[in-house]
């Protein structure tokens, strides 16, 4: 990403180390571990941050909510970055940038005798988490579109997240994510992102959608969620029954 390429991820609603091992060794960038919709709790979400990590594979965490304690949980567990959902103002991202990072930047407490310290107390671990931990937020709703300049000016913040299924929601169009109403949002949310020099993320579900978000300046790209990898597999092959 610092280099400006591209990246590919998915979302993982399955709490399972052995799958998230499956689509790491696969070649994703990154996995999403979904702690706001999926079933996984904290020491399931520790297991897969591994799992994925032994192949290279960097795991992110969307906590529940946006929680210091959930987002310092998150992260001790060794996660390399945290993604937050439901940031509807520019007061809601600074409790994020707070909680993620260490002061003089924020308010993180430190505690190095956890997975993301090595377990030992070194004197740059705080510098480090600081500088490597990638700062993300989903903005999904009426109000965080229409606040969303503000809301994303922060020199610490690194990835916007455009949750086009909640803004499908909002628009009144719930599913519709291709409808031409919530193509033109996430057309202009891009724009505004790549201008202030964050990088904005979307969720892609073919070639069509991948070569779509490519052209307006996407570069975190999450290609469907693990359920719907294996499910539309599963489809294909039936209909060939």
């Amino acid at each position: 990403l610092a280099a400006g390429k591209t990246v590919l991820g998915t979302w993982c609603e399955i709490p399972s180390p052995e799958f998230i091992n499956v689509l790491a060794k696969g070649g994703l960038d990154f996995v999403i571990i979904d702690m706001e919709h999926g079933s996984c709790d904290f020491e399931q979400a520790g297991k897969m941050v591994m799992a994925a990590q032994v192949e290279g594979c960097s795991p992110i965490i969307r906590v529940p909510t946006n929680n210091e304690s959930a987002i310092l949980r998150a992260l001790e567990l060794g996660a390399e970055g945290v993604i937050v959902p439901h940031v509807e103002s520019a007061e809601e991202r600074k409790r994020v940038i707070d909680a993620i990072k260490f002061p003089p930047i924020g308010i993180r407490s430190l505690n190095p005798y956890v997975r993301a310290g090595g377990y030992k107390s070194t004197p740059d671990f705080t510098t480090q988490q600081n500088k490597n931990t990638l700062s993300a937020i989903l903005v999904e709703s009426l109000q965080g579109i229409e606040n969303i300049e503000e809301i994303i000016d922060d020199a610490y913040l690194d990835v916007v997240y455009m949750g086009s299924y909640d803004i499908s929601i909002a628009l009144g169009l719930p599913g519709k994510t291709k409808h031409p109403k919530v193509v033109k949002v996430l057309e202009k949310m891009t724009k505004i992102i790549t201008k202030k020099k964050k990088l904005a993320a979307c969720l892609f579900h073919s070639s069509d959608d991948l070569h779509f978000f490519k052209k307006i300046g996407v570069k975190f790209l999450c290609y469907k969620v693990d359920t719907a990898i294996v499910f539309d597999e599963i489809q294909k092959v039936r209909k060939l029954i």
